[in-house]
């Protein structure tokens, strides 16, 4: 069984029809799904695979109860460091889902900081992601640093700006190979 990161943007709150119809595919195929508790996407893909009665998920959070768990799967708590604020809270459970994940299925709104660092996440251990941008109205698959690269290209310089604010310097050093 294939491991399967979802998740994106937290100001989407409709899915696109092909990430729709490619999420009914991952339940088809029984591939297990990890997925983040935040609003937004990873809700409405939560909501969906409630919807379908999916068991093979797994929701992780930062906070001490997930903040969104629709279909009441197990849930993975990854303690933030102490101190952590804003962005940072939440980064070590997308880290741990990336690492975990085969594949990525994300849906980015072309201006969410924390989307972009997922998918290099991804490109990092050398899982591909299939990225909607709703932006733009594309569908990229993101195999390794250069396709993330030029998938940034394309993100305005705020957004670089704040992608390159919120990385690690493991993150970082990954660019710089």
């Amino acid at each position: 069984m294939a491991m399967i990161f979802l998740g994106g943007s937290r100001d989407i709150f409709e899915l696109p029809v092909p990430a729709i119809e490619r999420i009914g595919a991952i339940v088809s195929a029984e591939h297990g799904v990890l997925i983040g508790d935040a609003e937004g996407t990873d809700a409405e893909m939560q909501g969906l695979l409630a919807g379908y009665n999916y068991e093979h998920v797994g929701v992780f959070h930062a906070g001490a109860e997930p903040r969104n768990n629709l279909g009441d799967w197990a849930a993975y708590h990854i303690a933030p460091p102490v101190g952590a604020q804003g962005f940072a809270v939440h980064a070590g459970k997308d880290r741990e889902m990336a690492r975990r994940a085969d594949f990525g299925l994300m849906v980015w709104d072309g201006a969410s900081p924390g989307t972009c660092l997922n998918v290099l996440r991804l490109a990092v251990t050398g899982s591909p992601c299939v990225v909607y941008d709703t932006m733009r109205g594309t569908v990229a698959s993101i195999h390794n640093i250069e396709y993330w690269q030029a998938m940034m290209h394309h993100a305005g310089s705020d957004v670089q700006r704040a992608v390159e604010a919120r990385m690690t310097a493991d993150e970082r050093l990954a660019l710089a190979d």
